[in-house]
């Protein structure tokens, strides 16, 4: 999938594929290690910059942290608090070996304070992940899906699901059909569906097909998800990103797990947790809800990147 998103945002090829692939959390850890390695060896970098909590993150940290290279870490001090996402870990990893910590919320500096980073290391420069919004939003909003759909804006409700705590139990699945389908009763529900989610939709039998209201679509693309994020009545997914967007247009936003490592998009923004019990009810509430709702936390702004660039000017200055 990441050809799509290169191709639409206007990102250049990469200079270097390292070519990983998929594996478990282990082999893709050590296959990134192994073929980043000989890249530091030839290309000495005085700093790496490294994205987010994924294999690769944690990876290339290590890497970086056995040769004496500074790291970077962009989206720094983000915390569930729950050890069993693997995610979790690479962050807490990442935290403790890199030399610049770049956080996106005031939250974030206070994990990384608790956790006994020193404040010299910790620089609060906001999400960086608004800058592609804020660059992509003029587009965006000259999409055709809503059209292409028959959808009008306010008038339906946006939903991704992925998480194999939601996907990947039939019981589970089997209720959120159910529930989508009751709400698609009231008013349209566009489910781009996650292959993972389609594949285990058709294992346990369960028919894409089962309202007319219900529009099952192939994975979209972001402008296609920005124009939806910021015209729904409310979303409900368990993607972080979709916390970030929905907080960022200030739409109403469920998000179907037991935490989140975005906390201010629920102080600030515009974010819920709920479970799958709560699911009815939260579903009928948000649509009693008023349309806009919550803040825009400090710092999403769309000029994190120029306070990322700073920020590592002057750590390399020092």
């Amino acid at each position: 999938m990441s050809a799509i998103f290169f191709a639409e945002l206007g990102i250049p090829s990469p200079d270097l594929n390292l070519d990983v692939g998929s594996g478990s959390h282990a082999e893709q850890t050590a296959k990134v290690m192994m073929r980043f390695d000989p890249v530091c060896e030839e290309e000495r970098p005085d700093w790496v910059v490294v994205v987010g909590d994924v294999n690769s993150t944690m990876a290339c940290t290590l890497v970086c942290a056995k040769r004496g290279i500074k790291v970077a870490h962009v989206e720094a001090g983000l915390r569930s608090f729950d050890r069993t996402m693997p995610e979790e870990t690479n962050r807490l990893v990442t935290d403790a070996l890199a030399d610049l910590l770049l956080t996106p919320s005031e939250d974030a500096n206070d994990n990384l304070v608790r956790e006994g980073i020193p404040a010299q290391k910790i620089r609060f420069v906001g999400n960086i992940m608004i800058d592609a919004l804020v660059s992509n939003l003029e587009m965006a909003r000259q999409n055709p899906i809503l059209e292409n759909n028959g959808l009008k804006a306010g008038n339906f409700v946006y939903v991704t699901l992925h998480r194999p705590s939601n996907v990947d139990n039939p019981e589970s699945l089997r209720q959120i059909f159910q529930q989508l389908v009751r709400l698609a009763s009231k008013l349209p529900v566009i489910f781009p569906i996650h292959p993972r989610t389609r594949k285990m939709s058709r294992e346990f039998g369960i028919a894409d097909d089962v309202s007319s209201n219900l529009k099952i679509l192939d994975p979209i693309s972001y402008r296609d998800s920005l124009c939806l994020s910021e015209r729904a009545r409310f979303v409900l997914t368990d993607s972080g990103g979709l916390q970030e967007e929905t907080t960022f247009f200030r739409t109403p936003c469920l998000t179907l797990r037991p935490n989140t490592e975005r906390p201010v998009t629920l102080t600030i923004g515009s974010n819920r947790l709920i479970s799958l019990d709560q699911l009815p009810t939260a579903l009928d509430e948000a649509l009693a809800a008023p349309e806009r709702i919550g803040s825009v936390p400090p710092l999403w702004d769309g000029k994190t990147a120029e306070r990322i660039l700073h920020e590592i000017a002057l750590a390399t200055a020092i």
